[in-house]
């Protein structure tokens, strides 16, 4: 029997040779292999010492084959097991996963392997012991990673661990993920799973009706709404040069090429007033704009993905004038609303594509927090056919329907929904809830139709985008059902596409441009010195190395639990530990004279924060902060020394400068985009190659490109200095851009040849974004990345989710149409039974909301007391704010250095901070006429019962805040002013 079973075991060998020998563990299967004489094992031994794991794999299976002792099988089987390959034990047993699984663990190994540089920094010895008490690892491999991790250091400790881990059966990956995100790597999990790892910038966002408002620190128009997505960057965005995040996400494109049948006209040079005769406004489509358009002209719903500059808002203004004439022709009424996601494109829509080749014909407008209608949004719609909007303005007003106000709209009232950007149709986005109110909708009339009753009209819906990604896939499975989903959320009867190989598509030559890794960083150095005397100081020990993403997470814990805990001196240690840390990050990839600049500014603006502004107090600097400020002033003439010297300056500027110089010396006609992480790096690049003649000597004239939202350093761009900045580089005035991601998408910007992604690298669809900026003849798109940073093959993984994304499209399109609506169904009441459970969470949660004298409010930096949770009350369900006379008496106001802007009823007059420390505590508000101090959670140690808590928003808190009454202050006001008045 034993005979037959080692025949069996040999054939099956023979068959899965391929894949065993990249699953099984030679070195302690050796030991257990008795059949095996001992000079074939050394033979094995030697060949793993000089061709590694895979070749000795291969040959220990040769050996085996060549055995005749009986009974060798079961003795691999057992030796097998007891190693731990129980993945090559389901081979040998001919008991292998279905294809799907296998193909899904392949893809999980190899984006272990393109995310190798990367994964290597991990804290080795506590993801092993993780990795171990979760069954990955046998107590033999938890002893050799430690051992390797002790005597080679924690990278080869981390190479030795991956190397193990992929061993695994299916199943592993998704515990390591969990590893990792026990053990505080959130960046590391995020890049695995294919997520942003910071969201990108926009240049104002929606979050309330003809309001444009942002939780930044220094003014108080928070809409809870928008500080979900600023709350998810709070790891960095804190500082003045985090990542530029005020962008709901990375998506879209920009609609600049004009899709006549020749180049007749430049669309993004066109204004209102110099518009070709209607005659020329003649929509022309190519014919596969025609064919990708034809099942929305049949009334159907679809989403349209075609390539960043192929024309898909030219689609949708055809689709919308066919529309209309046909609505018209059939006696209906018709009205088309148009979706953005962001205010600018609101105006860009209407001025170059929906308003310039339709409002003659049709009457058009356009509403964002940016328009100065002073009509209700029920009007606008009423009085128009096309209605361009934000769609949280959108939301806001179906909410408002629901709850019976006047103001309030309802979707039966259009008849066509364009959804630009449809790709942002997920769980917990503003379009996800609009289509699910068109989805419950859509389902209760199939009810009233069995039911013999007339359903609600419910409108046509087209989507547009780009590139709808893979949503972090890691099998070609998972990035169908990706796809599927989305077709689901905007109940698509199919998703149309076009891949351009019959045509000439305008595909940037890509390079990706390596720089030598520095080879000594004394600026770093005494940075890093500093660093640890701040660790002596606070007691702290850092467990990860500074100037990295995992620091940061660590000081930002640190810092949080600090304040909780009323240690002032750990606290504040850790704030100005993340802005050293953040300091040696801007080192590595601009200037070290912007590093110290950084770094002053910071410590000027803290010692600010310590002068009183009058006479009512001094505020108190600690024995902490001293110490702080001095060991900065110790430093700064080493710092100054050090970075006047360029050879000590990181090679990823020098790389840049070469490629800058090499573009534009060599092209006739140089136009570029530079794509940078943060604020400050795009503003200091600027400067950089302004300052440099070499660069003026080609040609190159340099401006920069951030968002609007309000930092506390680094002063954001109004929306007259954006539109100034992209008009000058359309008329060529400006030939180079350096921006942040708010350039990546949907903006109009002028054809570019030169695009560069400096040190940055997010996900596939803000690659495919950015590549897409490179449309005009002979473009190049290049990746400057230091060797060894791990963003190269970050951009590697980026590729490879690209081809899923668009094999996933081609199978769902060519899907059987049964599978497909089934598919879609299940998708669809799943959404519905999702938000059903949602609703009524939240519904006893309301419920549940206790009085606000059950928590009382501290400073965050000093903990003194501030106030009782029933001295505060709430404006417009937003702004929370503390009118008492007491309170009064805490504060300070200093000036808002920020960009101050009039909202309708209120405006923000400047900061209010602690007398006692000079912590920032929110806004002074002018609501209409009534000064209100604004106070920002954020900023506040929240006792709540008898526990400490910190909050990013007041959202979490389940507490039922009083609604201000702006009679009865107003009645007070006015019984004071009458009592100062001399009647004599």
């Amino acid at each position: 029997m034993s005979s037959d079973q080692d025949a069996e075991t040999r054939h099956i060998l023979d068959c899965f040779r391929d894949r065993l020998k990249r699953i099984i563990i030679v070195e302690p299967l050796l030991d257990l292999l008795h059949f095996l004489e001992p000079d074939r094992k050394d033979r094995i031994r030697a060949k793993l010492r000089l061709d590694g794991d895979i070749s000795a794999a291969a040959l220990l299976i040769d050996e085996i084959l060549k055995t005749h002792d009986k009974g060798w099988s079961r003795e691999l089987i057992t030796a097998l097991e007891t190693v731990g390959c129980t993945n090559a034990v389901n081979y040998v047993l001919n008991s292998p996963p279905n294809p799907t699984e296998e193909a899904e663990n392949d893809s999980c190994v190899r984006l272990i392997d393109l995310m190798q540089l990367s994964l290597i920094n991990m804290k080795t010895g506590d993801v092993c012991a993780h990795c171990f008490s979760q069954g990955l690892l046998t107590q033999e491999d938890h002893e050799n990673i430690t051992k390797a991790t002790e005597n080679h250091g924690n990278i080869k400790g981390a190479r030795v661990l991956l190397k193990r881990l992929v061993k695994n059966e299916a199943g592993w990956f998704s515990k390591f993920l969990q590893a990792l995100e026990d053990t505080e790597h959130h960046e590391l999990v995020r890049e695995l799973r294919g997520e942003p790892c910071n969201k990108d910038e926009s240049m104002s966002v929606e979050t309330h009706e003809f309001k444009t408002v942002e939780e930044g620190e220094q003014m108080c128009l928070a809409a809870e709404k928008e500080a979900d997505s600023v709350n998810s960057s709070l790891l960095s965005e804190d500082l003045n040069s985090s990542v530029d995040s005020s962008v709901l996400s990375v998506s879209a494109e920009n609609e600049d090429v004009d899709m006549y049948n020749g180049k007749e006209e430049e669309k993004g040079d066109l204004t209102e007033d110099d518009d070709p005769p209607v005659s020329k406004r003649e929509i022309v489509l190519r014919d596969y704009q025609m064919e990708v358009a034809r099942p929305a002209l049949e009334e159907k719903n679809i989403i349209i993905c075609l390539p960043t500059g192929s024309g898909k808002t030219r689609v949708a203004v055809y689709i919308t004038k066919e529309h209309l004439e046909r609505k018209k022709q059939m006696g209906q009424p018709g009205k088309v609303v148009v979706l953005v996601n962001k205010v600018p494109l609101v105006e860009q829509h209407y001025k170059a594509e929906f308003g310039r080749f339709l409002k003659h014909q049709y009457s058009v407008e356009r509403v964002s927090g940016a328009s100065q209608l002073k009509i209700s949004l029920p009007q606008i719609i009423e009085q128009n056919d096309i209605i361009i909007c934000t769609a949280q303005i959108l939301e806001n007003s179906f909410a408002k329907a629901k709850n019976g106000d006047e103001d309030g709209i309802k979707l039966s009232q259009f008849t066509l929904m364009v959804i630009d950007e449809c790709h942002h149709t997920k769980k917990g986005d503003v379009y996800n809830h609009i289509m699910i109110r068109y989805l419950r909708q859509k389902h209760k009339n199939q009810l009233l139709k069995k039911q013999d009753k007339s359903p609600v009209p419910i409108p046509q819906i087209l989507g547009l985008t780009a590139s709808p990604g893979v949503g972090g896939a890691m099998s070609q499975q998972m990035a169908e059902q990706h796809i599927l989903q989305i077709c689901a959320n905007l109940d698509a009867f199919t998703i149309k596409t076009k891949t351009f190989e019959e045509e000439e598509a305008k595909t940037p030559y890509k390079r990706i441009a390596r720089a030598e890794e520095r080879k000594e960083d004394p600026f770093g150095d005494v940075i890093k010195k500093i660093m640890d005397e701040i660790h002596t100081h606070a007691g702290l020990l850092p467990l990860c190395e500074p100037g990295t993403q995992n620091y940061e997470q660590w000081a930002v814990q640190k810092e949080q639990n600090a304040a909780k805990e009323e240690n002032q001196k750990v606290r504040v240690c850790a704030e100005h530990l993340r802005h050293y840390n953040e300091a040696l990050h801007q080192s590595n990839t601009i200037r070290m004279s912007d590093a110290f600049r950084f770094l002053d500014k910071y410590h000027n603006e803290e010692l600010k924060t310590k002068s009183s502004p009058d006479d009512e107090g001094t505020i108190t600097i600690t024995d902490t902060e001293r110490f702080l400020f001095t060991l900065f002033k110790d430093k700064k003439a080493k710092l100054q020394e050090l970075m006047g010297k360029p050879e000590y300056e990181n090679n990823n500027l020098a790389q840049l400068k070469t490629i800058i110089l090499k573009e534009f010396s060599t092209r006739e006609v140089a136009r570029g985009i530079i794509f940078t992480r943060t604020r400050l790096s795009a503003i200091a690049l600027c400067q950089w190659i302004q300052e440099n003649p070499k660069f003026e000597e080609v040609g190159v004239s340099a401006s920069y490109l951030i968002g609007g939202g309000d930092q506390s350093v680094v002063k954001p761009m109004t929306a007259a200095e954006q539109k100034d900045v992209l008009q000058r580089f359309r008329k060529g005035e400006i030939n180079l851009l350096i921006a942040t991601t708010v350039a990546e998408e949907g903006l109009d910007i002028a054809e570019c040849n030169v695009v560069i992604r400096y040190c940055l690298v997010t996900n596939e669809v803000a690659m495919i974004q950015a590549r897409g900026r490179g449309r005009a003849e002979d473009s190049s798109y290049t990746l400057v990345a230091e060797a060894g940073s791990g963003v190269a093959e970050r951009e590697s993984v980026n590729e490879y989710r690209e081809k899923m994304m668009s094999k996933a499209i081609i199978k769902v399109c060519k899907m059987n149409r049964a599978d497909y609506e089934k598919k879609i169904r299940e998708f669809q009441i799943q959404a519905i039974m999702e938000e059903k459970v949602k609703i009524k969470k939240k519904q006893q949660k309301g419920m549940m909301k206790e009085s606000p004298s059950k928590i009382s409010l501290s400073c965050r930096q000093c903990s003194v007391f501030v106030c009782s949770g029933e001295n505060i009350e709430i404006i417009e369900k937003m702004h929370h704010v503390n009118v008492t006379e007491q309170f009064s008496k805490l504060f300070t106001v200093r000036e808002n250095t920020s960009l101050q802007e009039r909202l309708l009823d209120y405006e923000t007059n400047g900061v209010i901070a602690c007398k006692n420390c000079g912590q920032q505590w929110g806004s002074m508000m002018l609501y209409k006429s009534i000064e209100c101090p604004c106070l920002h959670i954020k900023n506040f140690v929240v006792t709540y019962g008898s526990k400490k808590k910190t909050f990013s928003k007041w959202s979490e808190l389940p507490i039922s805040f009083t609604a201000f009454d702006y009679t009865q202050h107003a009645d007070l006001l006015v019984e004071d002013s009458e009592e100062d008045m001399d009647f004599d």
